[in-house]
């Protein structure tokens, strides 16, 4: 018999607290661990600076998921954050969020993370090398490679996984999250007790939090003072902050979790704690491997962290362990970390859009679900809408515009908190934030010095995130008169 995919199938509640922690920590871990710490070693200059400005970013999500936990106690529904910041400051603050979340800060990862995924099996199979071209418009200045086409298969088969129901795509969450956690901890070990350089340790900290710039114009080190440094610092974090990003997505599949107002929490700070710490030791081996203060020619060693070619620190780790087939090694972990992030994003990001669609604010099929109980056409819109992303060229520039409209949700979905707080005092609240209000404070705080470094020192870039974030606003209005007219 036949099941018609439009009629509201009840969402199936197959994921435990294992399932959503390796959801929050699969989707946190892809591409960036092994490749952001050049660019903030090339600001920052020192190993002290550096760990500190991973250790910041892990106390921020920490903090952050703390406070998240404690609304998703209050709201066990799916759609998250959109349904958190919704309720707080109502229906138009939502939907912009949600709008932004579509636009580009999840499928815009999606899709950099599938690209991420093929460039690093061109290593391995040249065919899908970025600069093999399989489709050419040269009137248009417009091409297609082959790692885009893989890129594009890579979410349509994802997609298509997950849209057979959540115990398959919770195994394949399980598998590649588990596996790559276990190769990033085997990659540390490698570098303590087999390719350790003690020389190295040594030197990089001798003086720990002697900090230095790189200056590409006279192509040497220079010292940076107090103010200099606070702006350093504060850009650096957005690499660290970029890597820990992504761990709200288990709030947005809420309604599939068994117990969510019990395990969502407990979820959010075991998966972000387990991948904090995960980041520091990865950095530190590092540190253990190669100079942090490097040129940009010459050997792999005289390269150091601040200057691995094309960034790929991890790659200059694992070739200074094991050699050339390192190289081959840590292009094999970054497809499964990015395999294992996108499956993760994809399967939790469409329940949001999903959540959307049965408030009116999204395409109105994207709100069905199918006989396996997920939402398939938002799993499907979310996938098309990232595979343009992937041909556009322009992932790229838009995931940089919206770490700062990222962070500004992340800060106004805290806010939310402090006035639920207020607004609603006696609202069942199964799980409380430690040490209210200084946990969510102390998160504005911290996160806020961040979003005010952005404004300041790289202004576009913000401006730019702000401007996708303000265009939310008339699709909004656009959408409601639709509504009153006809059925959106």
């Amino acid at each position: 018999m036949k099941t018609d995919t439009n009629t509201p199938i009840p969402a199936k509640k197959g994921l435990g607290l294992l399932d959503a922690t390796l959801i929050v920590s699969g989707s946190m871990i892809g591409s960036g661990i092994f490749i952001v710490s050049s660019g903030m070693a090339k600001g920052l200059g020192s190993a002290g600076w550096l760990i500190l400005a991973w250790l910041v970013a892990g106390v921020i999500t920490l903090l952050g998921a703390l406070s998240y936990g404690e609304l998703a106690g209050m709201m066990p529904k799916a759609g998250g954050q959109y349904v958190y910041i919704q309720r707080a400051f109502g229906r138009l603050t939502g939907f912009v969020y949600g709008w932004t979340v579509f636009a580009v800060i999840q499928t815009g990862v999606i899709a950099a993370v599938a690209v991420a995924f093929a460039k690093y099996s061109g290593q391995i199979f040249p065919f899908w090398n970025e600069n093999h071209v399989c489709l050419s418009f040269t009137g248009l200045n417009f091409s297609v490679s082959w790692a885009q086409v893989l890129a594009i298969g890579l979410i349509v088969f994802l997609t298509a996984v997950n849209t057979m129901g959540v115990e398959e795509g919770k195994w394949l969450q399980r598998l590649f999250t588990i596996a790559k956690m276990l190769a990033i901890f085997g990659l540390v070990v490698s570098a303590f007790f087999i390719g350790g350089h003690k020389e190295y340790w040594t030197h990089n900290w001798k003086e720990p939090f002697s900090s230095a710039g790189f200056d590409s114009k006279n192509g040497g080190w220079n010292f940076i003072g107090s103010f200099a440094l606070l702006a350093a610092f504060g850009t650096a974090m957005v690499g660290s902050l970029f890597s820990s990003d992504a761990w709200n997505n288990v709030t947005f599949i809420a309604g599939e979790i068994k117990n969510p107002a019990r395990n969502i929490p407990r979820s959010l700070f075991l998966g972000t704690f387990m991948v904090t710490m995960l980041y520091i030791m990865a950095n530190l081996a590092y540190l253990t491997v190669l100079p942090l203060q490097g040129s940009p020619t010459g050997t792999l060693e005289a390269q150091g962290i601040s200057h691995a070619p094309f960034e790929r620190v991890g790659t200059s780790a694992a070739q200074m362990i094991f050699g050339e087939p390192g190289l081959l090694l840590m292009a094999m972990l970054i497809m499964v970390s990015t395999f294992g992030c996108n499956n993760g994003m994809i399967l939790a990001g469409a329940r949001l859009f999903s959540t959307m669609a049965r408030d009116g604010l999204f395409f109105k099929a994207a709100g069905s679900v199918n006989k396996n109980g997920v939402p398939a056409k938002a799993l499907w819109a979310q996938a098309a809408w990232a595979s343009v992303l992937c041909l556009s060229g322009s992932y790229g520039d838009l995931l940089n515009y919206c770490t700062f409209a990222s962070l500004l949700f992340y800060m106004v979905t805290v806010a939310g908190l402090l006035l639920l707080r207020k607004k609603e005092p006696s609202a069942d609240r199964p799980y409380k934030v430690p040490f209210f209000p200084i946990t969510p404070w102390l998160y504005l705080l911290l996160a806020g010095f961040v979003a005010v470094s952005l404004m300041v020192f790289e202004w576009k870039n913000a401006a730019a995130g702000l401007g996708i974030v303000a265009l939310g606003v008339p699709v909004y209005y656009l959408i409601q008169s639709r509504v009153q007219k006809t059925p959106f």
